[in-house]
């Protein structure tokens, strides 16, 4: 069953509820509460240009835990060479803005419309969404972004125009979020990209009995280039 979600209701079923291929809830909007109490019970949106507001929980989920990277002798060697210039909180949107345009393969255009670009770059004002940013003589080549409720960080997107670049700034993420203490790395659904850096699918109820209590922590809130 796919639920019917009211505009003044930011409440979401439980994501076990959710139809076999994820999809749980249809309609509401991409206010700053909504988001964070979907991103706080394992829900997230994904939808098309045109298309209502789709919400999604995935089983199983891809995860990573800080501590558990897979970092390959030639990433070790980039990050030792420090070619690049890693930046935290920046240019968030110029990050969004270069995942929605970067190809994925087996999809046509991009989910980042412009309505989610403006509601998570409104999160990032607010403090909790966040980009670690890959920059080559000035010029942003690689980045991430993501979501950061308690000790939970939900990875949405990233990208690079220059090889390894995205792999680095996922590297920093991953460094950083070691040494805040946080305990996953939520990377939604299975790439390759993804496998290969350490990241493997675990059953959704596990994951959201973890997720659980990790929401509950104390969320680190603003711009995490100044810490």
């Amino acid at each position: 069953m796919i639920y019917r979600l009211l505009d003044d209701d930011y409440a979401f079923p439980s994501a076990e509820l959710a139809e076999p291929d994820g999809l749980l809830a249809i309609g509401g909007d991409l206010s700053p509460l909504r988001l964070l109490n979907a991103y706080a019970n394992g829900i997230f949106p994904w939808y098309n240009e045109g298309e209502p507001i789709l919400w999604w929980s995935l089983d199983p989920r891809l995860v990573i835990r800080p501590g558990e990277m897979k970092v390959s002798k030639s990433l070790r060697h980039t990050l030792r060479s420090g070619r690049f210039e890693v930046r935290i909180d920046t240019d968030f949107r110029l990050v969004m803005q270069h995942c929605a345009a970067t190809p994925r393969e087996g999809q046509d255009g991009t989910w980042i419309t412009d309505d989610i670009l403006e509601a998570y770059c409104r999160l990032h004002e607010l403090g909790f969404a966040h980009s670690f940013e890959t920059w080559l003589d000035g010029e942003l080549v690689g980045g991430l972004y993501g979501i950061a409720i308690g000790k939970a960080f939900f990875g949405e997107s990233m990208f690079h125009t220059v090889s390894d670049a995205s792999k680095v700034a996922f590297w920093h993420l991953h460094q950083f979020l070691l040494n805040h203490d946080f305990k996953l790395i939520d990377c939604q659904q299975e790439t390759l990209h993804l496998k290969s850096l350490g990241a493997y699918a675990i059953p959704r109820k596990d994951f959201l009995k973890e997720l659980e209590g990790l929401v509950l922590e104390q969320s680190l809130i603003g711009n995490w280039g100044d810490l």
